[in-house]
């Protein structure tokens, strides 16, 4: 495996002002004495070969050197740069770059056909693993991602279940799902020199042809759960209303009355409609 290494290079500057008056000197010695001339040439031949040694690193830019056909190094120090001129640099940007993946359409851990896609953030850490690991190291981190994106959806339920086995989830835990996603993404972009900042679900759905069966069953879990709190709100505040009217000696009830008492309460408490109220004017019996 190709790791990056530092490249030989040399502060532009100096280079610049050692090679600019070498260059008039050169001329000026052949207008001066023609005889000279050759040794100008040559001269001027090999100082316009050490022009060719000059390039520019811009920030968060990276230079790869090879030499015919061998890595060489690579300089990411910024500004103006001297290096041997045979040298052949390619750029590289090391820059914090993201991407949003298609929508993509997997089974979840359940069978259940959802849709789904992500937002990556990542950049070049390593340029000579981008530039010779891979072919072209851009639609190698976009392939690889929803490859990713693909296998970790289909690990995972879309909504929790009731068993511990199925506790994480797509959709109620994003931030474990995230973390897990990013790994899994950057076990396959390591081998490319590109490390991965983050990694967020983007779009969550359920597929087309299920989306409306699936919306009522969350409807009706809901309806279930509400109406499971209310139950048991409703029996707590009836036992409480037994045990103060016995404690406070307000009215003495049998068995049966009692029954007839709880009945009652229950229907006024879980009621999803108002009570129309029956006032008693005659005896109890």
């Amino acid at each position: 495996m190709i790791t990056e290494k530092p490249a030989f290079s040399l502060n532009g500057y100096p280079m610049f002002l050692l090679v600019l008056p070498v260059l008039q000197i050169i001329f000026a010695l052949a207008l001066v004495n023609r005889i000279l001339l050759p040794l100008a040439a040559l001269g001027s031949l090999a100082t316009l070969i050490c022009w060719a040694g000059f390039f520019m690193v811009q920030p968060n830019q990276a230079r790869v050197f090879t030499l015919f056909g061998s890595y060489a190094g690579t300089e990411k120090r910024n500004g103006l740069r001297w290096t041997i001129p045979f040298y052949i640099r390619k750029s590289v940007s090391l820059r914090v770059r993201n991407f949003e993946s298609a929508k993509i359409k997997v089974n979840d851990n359940l069978g259940n056909p959802i849709e789904i896609a992500t937002i990556v953030v990542w950049a070049v850490t390593d340029s000579a693993e981008a530039l010779f690991e891979v072919d072209d190291y851009e639609s190698y981190v976009t392939i690889q991602s929803e490859s990713a994106l693909r296998i970790m959806a289909s690990h995972y339920a879309y909504d929790p279940q009731d068993d511990d086995s199925q506790e994480i989830a797509l959709r109620s835990h994003p931030q474990q799902i995230s973390e897990m996603l990013k790994k899994e993404i950057q076990e396959r972009l390591g081998k490319a020199g590109v490390t991965v900042h983050e990694a967020k679900i983007s779009h969550l759905a359920y597929a087309q042809e299920i989306a409306s069966a699936m919306l009522q069953r969350q409807q009706a879990s809901a309806i279930i759960a509400a109406r499971s709190k209310i139950v048991e709100g409703a029996v707590g505040m009836v036992e409480m209303a037994l045990e103060r009217l016995k404690a406070q000696n307000v009215v003495n009830l049998d068995e049966e009355r009692k029954a007839a008492m709880v009945s009652n309460l229950l229907v006024v408490l879980c009621g999803d409609k108002n009570v129309q109220p029956i006032v008693n004017s005659g005896s109890l019996y």
